[in-house]
């Protein structure tokens, strides 16, 4: 019984040991609440990122001004506001010789506008890479708390131009 008890002792002392340690930082912030990358693009390194401005981007830009053919994949992403709604945002990710690195940043405007309660985000299949330009992805998202959730599709063609509207069934 002396045995067990000093074993049980022991076993809680090294979890509370192991929990009181030091939070290191996040990989990823907790107030992205949803994120699926998918889709792919692709360019001669001379096209302009996504149709809109983007904002606090990274530059992936060949610094010698020679074209140079990149090619990647979308991110989506919600992120959770003070006031429990979410403000959806779209990267395109570039890859790189170094890693993936961020092209571009935009807001979904026509989704943040709604003051959603996002409640998931799916891409168009789970296959794995997609060979063909663009995005399809679906977001469910809730205008009140209370309400059932609504999906909205965000299409990119190939030619990079974004679509945001309401799913039709």
């Amino acid at each position: 019984m002396a045995m067990r008890l000093t074993l049980m002792t022991t076993v809680f002392l090294i979890g509370w040991s192991a929990a009181a340690l030091p939070a290191q930082d996040a990989i990823l912030p907790a107030s992205v609440i949803f994120a699926t990358s998918t889709g792919y693009w692709q360019d001669e390194g001379n096209a302009p990122d996504v149709e809109r401005a983007p904002t606090g981007a990274e530059s992936v830009a060949n610094p010698e001004g020679k074209a140079a053919q990149r090619h990647g994949y979308y991110k989506l992403f919600a992120v959770r506001q003070a006031d429990r709604t979410s403000k959806v945002y779209l990267q395109q990710v570039a890859q790189t010789e170094t890693g993936p690195a961020i092209a571009s940043t935009v807001e979904l405007q026509e989704i943040s506008d709604l003051k959603p309660y996002v409640t998931d985000i799916r891409p168009e299949n789970s296959n794995g890479i997609i060979k063909q330009p663009g995005l399809f992805a679906t977001i469910y998202l809730k205008t009140d708390p209370a309400a059932e959730p609504d999906g909205w599709t965000v299409l990119i063609d190939e030619f990079g131009e974004i679509t945001v509207e309401k799913a039709t069934n």
